[in-house]
């Protein structure tokens, strides 16, 4: 009986954290348009609760760049 309240317990808990929870770069997020577009609508709906998550900050800035063509920098250089 033990095991099977931990295992549901410990289902239940697995979905809390998933996806949601990553921290995409500015390079992936410029990469994914669908994403960016997704990523930035949420924080442009909520700013008060969002502006200062990574995410956010992340999105804003990989906007930036798509906007104005700004070349990725290359690593090392």
């Amino acid at each position: 009986m033990k095991h099977l309240l931990l295992g549901i317990v410990m289902l239940t808990l697995s979905g809390c954290f998933g996806e949601e929870d990553r921290i995409y770069t500015v390079d992936e997020l410029m990469a994914d348009e669908v994403l960016l577009a997704k990523i930035t609508s949420e924080c442009r709906n909520n700013p008060g609760a969002l502006r200062q998550t990574p995410n956010c900050q992340n999105a804003e800035a990989a906007d930036w760049r798509v906007r104005l063509h700004l070349p990725r920098k290359s690593p090392g250089g």
